[in-house]
C-alpha cells in the first residue's frame, strides 16, 4: 500500500476513528468521574459491557436470538412497507385526484401515536408476529411513501414534455423517467425506513409480551433486573441491525446510481 493510498484512508476513516474514541472516552468519564460510587451501576463501562453481553455464552445466545427474531420483523415489515409506499406513490403520482383523496389520511396516520394503536393490534392480532410487522409498517409507511412521492413528481419538466412530443404513453414515461430519475429520493426513503422499521420492531417487541423474545422484550427484561450490562449490550445490538440495513441499502444504491447520479458518483 502507498503512502498516498495509506493518508486517503486515514482522511477517509479518521474522523469516524476519533468520533468513536472520544465517545469511549466520554463513556469512562461518565463512569469513573460524574457518576458517584451509589449510581455507577447504571452506567457500567465499555469492558464490563462487553464481558457481561458478549462474552458469557448464555447472555450472549440470549441477545443474538432475540437479535434474530428482532431483525426478522424489522426486515419483513420493511419489506412490506416498501412495496406498499412504491404502489401507492406511484399510484399518485399518475393520478391527481387519487392523490388529493389519499395523501391527507396518510398525514393522519403518521400523526397518529403509535403506542395508542399498539393496544388495539394486540386485541385485532393478538399478541403474535402479525401484530409487530404491521407496528414497523405504520412505522416506516409514511416517511417512505412521501420520498417515493416526491422523487416521482420532481422530473424535469422538460423531460417530461420531450416524452409527450414523442407520444410516448403513461407506462413508458413511468418506468423509463419516473421510476429512473426517482431512484435517488427512492433510496433515501428506503434508509430512513430501514431504521424507523427495527425502531417500530423494538416498540412492538416492548408491548406484546408473548411469542418470539426479541430485543425490545430483552431490554425491558434486562431493565427491570438491573442488569444494566446485558441491558447496553441490547442496546449496541438494535443499533448496529439499523446501521447493518442502513449500510445494505446504501450500498445497493450506491450500486444502482453511481455510474450517473452525480451524489453517489462522487462518493464512489
Amino acid at each position: 500500500m502507498s503512502l498516498r493510498h495509506l493518508g486517503a484512508r486515514i482522511v477517509q476513516y479518521g474522523p469516524v476513528i476519533a468520533v468513536f474514541g472520544a465517545f469511549i472516552g466520554i463513556w469512562y468519564l461518565v463512569h469513573h468521574v460524574i457518576l458517584d460510587d451509589r449510581r455507577r451501576f447504571i452506567v457500567p463501562p465499555p469492558h464490563r459491557v462487553i464481558e457481561g453481553a458478549f462474552l458469557k455464552s448464555k447472555a450472549r445466545s440470549e441477545l443474538l436470538e432475540g437479535l434474530v427474531n428482532t431483525g426478522r420483523i424489522a426486515l419483513i415489515g420493511f419489506v412490506i412497507a416498501s412495496v406498499a409506499a412504491l404502489v401507492g406513490a406511484v399510484i399518485m403520482a399518475l393520478s391527481r385526484m387519487v392523490e388529493r383523496a389519499l395523501f391527507p389520511y396518510a398525514v393522519a396516520l403518521q400523526t397518529i401515536p403509535i403506542l395508542a394503536l399498539v393496544p388495539l393490534f394486540s386485541v385485532w392480532f393478538g399478541p403474535t408476529r402479525t401484530a409487530r410487522v404491521v407496528t414497523c409498517v405504520l412505522v416506516a409507511l409514511f416517511p417512505i411513501l412521501t420520498s417515493f412521492l416526491f422523487g416521482l413528481k420532481s422530473v424535469d419538466r422538460g423531460h417530461v414534455d420531450l416524452f409527450r412530443l414523442n407520444q410516448a404513453g403513461v407506462r413508458t414515461r413511468l418506468f423509463k423517467l419516473q421510476l429512473p430519475a426517482a431512484l435517488p429520493s427512492i433510496f433515501t426513503g428506503l434508509r430512513i425506513g430501514a431504521g424507523l422499521c427495527v425502531i417500530g420492531a423494538l416498540v412492538a417487541d416492548f408491548f406484546f409480551t408473548r411469542g418470539d423474545m426479541g430485543l425490545g422484550r430483552l431490554l425491558n427484561n434486562y431493565a427491570k433486573r438491573l442488569e444494566y450490562e446485558k441491558l447496553f449490550g441490547g442496546v449496541i445490538l438494535a443499533s448496529l441491525l439499523g446501521v447493518a440495513i442502513y449500510v445494505l441499502i446504501g450500498w445497493l444504491g450506491n450500486r444502482m446510481l453511481r455510474n450517473w447520479h452525480e451524489s453517489e458518483a462522487r462518493a464512489a
